[in-house]
């Protein structure tokens, strides 16, 4: 690990490591001064900074059996399943949707999603310190494998046959959407055990995959919020 910064971001990170508690700041590197150009030349071109630079190991890889063995016993998991959305500001404002609204991970095939870069980080607002971004090889075996842990998968497709607000979105439950133009890929729709519409007014038929997730996202919500209300009534 390594702490780099602009002479004019000194008092900045020391205000920010003197307000951490000692045992923790004893175990950080001192910071390290450098050019400001140094600094741009050692970032990727177009990284925006305000003075300053961590340098990491990156974080362990989260599998879906890792996620499922933690999920075991709840009833209540939702998650977002992404079908070859490779753009990272998608994907980072699906990361940011995700944790607004209480989705447990975000699942997306490894050969098609962008790699997790300043730019996805930066879109994702400080998501993917709080949702997991999970890679997988093969997503229709990752849609299975969610199946028989109990998940119903709800993909969003123009043609669905139904309005997602009268698909029962609570307990365990996957939103599976697609890139932008190309939609689902004919497999990932087939192993879905529905397929419903966002609907829109014409002649709008569709929604940015972010924009799409986030509806979809507060509709699950709803769904929780209203079950759970109706759990408490009953009791």
């Amino acid at each position: 690990m390594a702490i780099r910064h602009t002479p004019e971001a000194a008092g900045a990170i020391a205000s920010l490591l003197d307000s951490l508690p000692a045992q923790r700041r004893a175990a950080l590197p001192g910071p390290q001064p450098i050019e400001r150009a140094d600094l741009d030349a050692a970032l990727p071109p177009g990284a925006v900074h305000q003075g300053m630079a961590l340098e990491v190991e990156p974080l362990a890889d989260v599998t879906i059996d890792d996620l499922i063995v933690e999920w075991d016993g709840r009833a209540d998991v939702l998650v977002v399943v992404l079908d070859q959305v490779t753009d990272p500001h998608n994907v980072g404002a699906v990361l940011r949707s995700a944790a607004a609204f209480g989705a447990a991970a975000v699942l997306m095939q490894d050969r098609h999603g962008p790699p997790v870069t300043g730019t996805l980080a930066k879109s994702a607002s400080g998501a993917l310190d709080v949702v997991p971004l999970v890679r997988v090889v093969n997503l229709a075996r990752s849609l299975r494998d969610l199946q028989e842990c109990g998940f119903w998968c709800t993909g969003l497709a123009e043609e669905g046959t139904a309005d997602l607000g009268d698909v029962d979105l609570a307990g365990r439950c996957a939103l599976v959407l697609g890139a932008e133009g190309s939609g689902l890929r004919r497999l990932t729709r087939d192993t879905c055990d529905a397929l419903a519409r966002l609907p829109t007014d014409p002649p709008i038929g569709s929604l940015n995959v972010s924009a799409a997730a986030a509806v979809a996202l507060y509709q699950a919500r709803l769904a929780r919020r209203d079950r759970n209300a109706l759990q408490s009534v009953k009791k």
